[in-house]
């Protein structure tokens, strides 16, 4: 379940192996106080549509100084609902630190609280040196690599006007001590209707590992909204035994107000 949840938010960035200096990228799709909620579902043959749990992610109304730095708090908390929960708890939040011109992690958290398993881990990067260190390990990473938490909001900053369907993108992330690179297919444009209304969306496939939780190597869709914020309406995957639904509920201290959020478009 905790890899459905954040894997679904990876969209890419072509990365250098240097050190580098802190570069700044322009950011016009979230801000302080922004908050999605979103509503997780579980289908397959045996449950049939299964309220599965929910997942919010806040961007806190204060910055934070880490080393020196003005960071954004973003924090994601995602949990187990209903019938689920009586045969699987979770409860896992993940802070994030973003630098707040360079949109790079600067500290990344992570609590799990599965069942009865408790797994706790601080992750500091050093974006000059290229190093990220956590509880556990001490590892060389690429230039400009996000933690699962921060390449969402990374993203959502990315010029994608020029991108036609099947072009696509990379993006290094550090995760359980390791530093992958995702792939992410631009799929086009396409309209989508929700409980919210209806968006016109920007399509996404990123590229996940084959194992126990998926079959295939795109087995998530992601419809992005096609306006300056970015955010993510609906995500489908395709999962071993069955499929999983993340919707949004709500968006709240949305950067850009539209017409597609509910607000007034300028």
């Amino acid at each position: 379940m905790k890899k459905i949840l954040f894997l679904c938010f990876i969209i890419g960035f072509n990365m250098h192996i240097f050190g580098q200096e802190y570069k700044k990228v322009e950011n016009i799709a979230f801000n302080n106080g922004e908050k999605l909620t979103f509503r997780i579902s579980f289908s397959s043959f045996l449950t049939g549509n299964l309220k599965a749990g929910q997942l919010t992610l806040v961007v806190n109304p204060n910055n934070v100084l880490i080393n020196n730095r003005n960071a954004l708090h973003v924090v994601a908390r995602g949990w187990t609902t209903g019938i689920v929960e009586s045969l699987y708890k979770i409860d896992d939040s993940f802070e994030s630190y973003i630098d707040q011109e360079t949109i790079v992690p600067l500290r990344f958290i992570s609590r799990k609280r599965e069942n009865s398993y408790r797994k706790e881990d601080t992750i500091n990067f050093n974006h000059k040196d290229l190093i990220a260190e956590s509880k556990t390990s001490r590892k060389r990473i690429l230039a400009n690599t996000q933690d699962m938490l921060s390449a969402f909001y990374y993203a959502r900053t990315l010029n994608v006007s020029n991108l036609n369907a099947g072009n696509y993108f990379k993006i290094p992330f550090f995760m359980d001590d390791s530093v992958y690179t995702s792939k992410i297919v631009y799929a086009g444009k396409e309209q989508i209707k929700t409980k919210m209304g209806v968006f016109n969306c920007l399509k996404f496939k990123p590229m996940v590992v084959k194992g126990k939780v998926f079959d295939e190597s795109y087995p998530i869709t992601m419809w992005v909204t096609d306006d300056a914020n970015r955010i993510p309406i609906l995500i489908e995957s395709k999962l071993s035994v069955g499929e999983a639904r993340i919707e949004l509920t709500s968006a709240n201290g949305v950067l850009n107000q539209t017409a597609q959020l509910g607000g007034k478009t300028d």
